[in-house]
Parts: structure tokens; C-alpha cells; sequence
């Protein structure tokens, strides 16, 4: 069998949640604990608060990346996980990351892409 590079789901989701679409700290503290839960590796990452609202973050994974964009004044946040398979297969650990995401803004998802790289 060939090797697959992994999967990488690209999404776009709306949530009622605003104070949770406005401010990265919870997010943070969520994603920090979804790494350390799937037994990723944190090598580096971004966070930017804009004023007034909304933020964005890039997380590096030695597995390769977690992104999301939130616009809270359209209740809309777009989120994309990319894990490699170069030690074991990821694809459920991608999965799940994605599903408790939208459980943690009780997200309704617009539309969700998984591409098998």
C-alpha cells in the first residue's frame, strides 16, 4: 500500500456562542487540552485578538498544523486540522479533534472538506 500523507479537514461553522467566537482564551485553553488528550506535539504557535472582537490562531504541530478564524459579529468561524501519518495513522485523532471542536461551540457546521492527502 502507498503512503498517504494524512488528512486534512477544512470547515466553516456557525455558533451562538460569541464570547466564545470573540476571545481566544477558552479556545486556547480547549485546544491545549485536545493536544495533550490526542498525544500531539506542540512546536510553535500564533494567536492574534483583533479589537472589538474575533480572533485567529495557528498552531504547529510536529503532525502539521491546527488553524481557525472567528468573525463573531457574523456568529461564523472557518477551522482546518491537518495531521500526517509519517508514524502511525492520525485520520481518527483529526476526526475527533474536529468533532469536540463543534461540541465546544456547539457549532453548526456550513461545510466541511476532508481532503486524504
Amino acid at each position: 500500500m502507498p503512503y498517504t500523507p494524512g488528512l486534512h479537514i477544512i470547515s466553516e461553522f456557525t455558533s451562538e456562542h460569541n464570547e466564545l467566537l470573540s476571545y481566544s482564551l477558552k479556545f486556547r485553553d480547549f485546544l491545549n487540552d485536545e493536544i495533550s488528550r490526542q498525544e500531539l506535539t506542540k512546536v510553535g504557535e500564533v494567536w492574534h485578538d483583533f479589537p472589538g472582537g474575533g480572533f485567529t490562531a495557528v498552531v504547529c504541530l510536529t503532525e502539521s498544523h491546527i488553524s481557525i478564524h472567528t468573525w463573531p459579529e457574523h456568529k461564523l468561524a472557518t477551522f482546518d486540522v491537518f495531521l500526517s501519518n509519517y508514524q502511525q495513522v492520525n485520520d481518527g485523532k483529526a476526526r475527533a479533534i474536529y468533532d469536540n471542536l463543534l461540541s465546544f461551540y456547539e457549532g453548526a457546521e456550513i461545510q466541511k472538506n476532508e481532503i486524504k492527502r
